[in-house]
């Protein structure tokens, strides 16, 4: 039977709307604090797509979850029919991950892959809630000596990683839970960005959305 609202909540439900609204109050702290940081880091990667660039997304456990997700958001679309961007998560190839976990070290696994695909003007979408994730930090030296553009995406103690990246979002939040769900947060506003920066808006009649005009020249190697 329903209950009434007069009837007292049990403690669950109780929890459950105590969470919601921490993570609540934590997205409109992301809304104060990210703004600017976003719509900078979003520059870079239209720049680097419309100039033939590649975005890569490297993370750990729920970070390497968001880095899929978002790659498979701009890969395939966010919002709106068009053609597909070229974005990699490095985390997805297991046998690359065991390879070089042990032949070089866990540490090494998302830096050597970067090794052999990044090159100047591509970016690289480095996700940690700590900032000490030592190979979110090895991937992002790595990328800079590729000459790579890096958006880094961390909490309120990752303040060092943070100052190692071109573009860092750093989301508020006392503890991991809050700090992932900012990030997602701010990687679907990323996409959402981006699509609507790089693409027309679908037409009534239902046809593909078309890109705007830019030059995709094959790029040549690094020296």
């Amino acid at each position: 039977m329903k209950r009434s609202g007069s009837q007292e909540r049990g403690p669950l439900e109780r929890q459950a709307r105590a969470t919601l609204r921490e993570a609540s109050r934590n997205l409109s702290a992301v809304e104060r604090t990210c703004t600017a940081s976003l719509a900078a880091a979003a520059e870079a990667l239209i720049a680097s797509l419309e100039s033939g660039g590649t975005v890569y997304f490297c993370g750990n456990g729920g970070s390497a979850a968001d880095a899929q997700h978002l790659a498979c958001e701009l890969a395939g679309r966010y919002l709106m029919d068009r053609p597909g961007l070229a974005a990699v998560a490095l985390s997805t190839n297991s046998s690359s991950l065991t390879a070089i976990g042990n032949d070089f070290g866990y540490d090494a696994v998302f830096a050597r892959q970067l090794e052999g695909l990044g090159a100047p003007g591509d970016v690289l979408i480095a996700i940690t809630t700590s900032g000490r994730s030592a190979s979110v930090l090895n991937a992002v030296h790595v990328a800079h000596a590729c000459g790579m553009t890096v958006i880094g995406m961390t909490g309120p103690l990752g303040r060092r990683f943070a100052a190692s990246c071109d573009h860092a979002l750093v989301a508020p939040g006392r503890i991991t839970p809050r700090i992932q769900e900012a990030h997602i947060a701010l990687g679907h506003t990323l996409c959402e960005l981006v699509e609507r920066a790089m693409f027309k808006p679908p037409a009534r009649s239902g046809r593909r959305s078309t890109r705007r005009p830019v030059g995709r020249t094959r790029r040549t190697a690094r020296s």
